[in-house]
């Protein structure tokens, strides 16, 4: 079940999804060029599981660490949370640093685990 989130938070989001670009898990799937696949996700919910070969960087982190671990400015980056939400607040904050290939997952983590598609535990 989807938190409920405050309507100032939605607000946010919405106005940033009029920025960005989002990208279905079907889409995704069926995705055939490279990409860096960017878990935004605070470090406990990273624990539970994450997408397979995801990227671990905080949403809360990502301005500070993000040109460390993509320095291709051109790479295609695909960020994911929990729902979708942080992931287009996270692309939003990409593309203002000059990422030019930035997408979120629309969904996030809850919509691919419904679909019970697999997972990564960390040790």
């Amino acid at each position: 079940m989807a938190a409920q989130h405050a309507a100032g938070f939605i607000a946010l989001v919405n106005q940033a999804k009029k920025h960005i670009n989002e990208i279905s898990i079907s889409e995704l799937l069926q995705h055939n060029q490279p990409y860096v696949l960017l878990d935004v996700r605070e470090d406990h919910e990273w624990a539970k599981g994450h997408l397979p070969e995801a990227m671990h960087l905080g949403k809360g982190i990502i301005e500070r660490d993000i040109e460390q671990m993509v320095q291709d400015k051109k790479q295609k980056i695909v960020s994911y949370c929990g729902g979708g939400y942080r992931s287009a607040l996270a692309a939003l904050t990409l593309q203002q640093m000059g990422y030019q290939q930035v997408l979120s997952l629309a969904g996030g983590y809850r919509e691919w685990t419904e679909l019970e598609l697999a997972v990564e535990v960390p040790a």
